[in-house]
């Protein structure tokens, strides 16, 4: 991804692109509801790939690059972001659990 790396404007993506391309198809979808003036064409242009995507937007619609980025974001966020957050919970429950039945071996010795 290459969005503007300025500091204040810099909108980091909740997941990379890898995984975004992978959900592409799950994604035009939503993405064709944000904005309804994208073609088939534009979203099998930008293929997942977000910097294109956020171009062609603003070709289409006149909005700033970072108002698109806002809009991306919070749509990845909300929607793989908790799925995302689910697995870290149940990885740190592993891991705690991993922990607890490591001391009670220790005990038993």
């Amino acid at each position: 991804m290459h969005f503007d790396t300025n500091k204040e404007t810099k909108r980091d993506f909740v997941l990379n692109e890898d995984t975004i391309k992978g959900k592409w198809t799950e994604a035009k979808g939503e993405i064709r509801k944000m904005w309804g003036k994208l073609t088939d064409d534009d979203l099998e242009q930008a293929k997942g790939d977000l910097t294109a995507l956020t171009g062609i937007i603003q070709q289409r619609y006149g909005e700033s690059k970072e108002s698109i980025q806002t809009k991306l974001n919070d749509y990845f966020s909300d929607t793989w972001g908790n799925v995302k957050s689910g697995i870290a919970r149940g990885a740190e429950k592993a891991k705690e659990a991993v922990a607890e039945a490591a001391e009670s071996a220790k005990q038993k010795l």
